[in-house]
């Protein structure tokens, strides 16, 4: 439960910023996605049709972003 109140906190605006766990279980935790490794890097390609992939990619951003490199 702290590590979603932590990432809702860091990661998301809007009204997701202030959604119910069972709200971000059902829109960002359930996203359909891909692992892809290629050489040394492995992503995380989202299916573009979920109608929440651009918040949880934008999550993501936020949160590459606000870590220390």
């Amino acid at each position: 439960m702290d590590l979603t109140a932590w990432a809702q906190h860091l990661c998301l605006d809007g009204a997701l910023a202030a959604a119910e766990p069972k709200k971000l279980r059902y829109r960002l935790f359930h996203t359909a996605a891909r692992v892809a490794t290629t050489g040394r890097a492995t992503t995380g390609r989202l299916d573009r049709n979920w109608p929440w992939a651009a918040a949880l990619a934008a999550a993501f951003k936020r949160l590459r972003t606000a870590l220390p490199a």
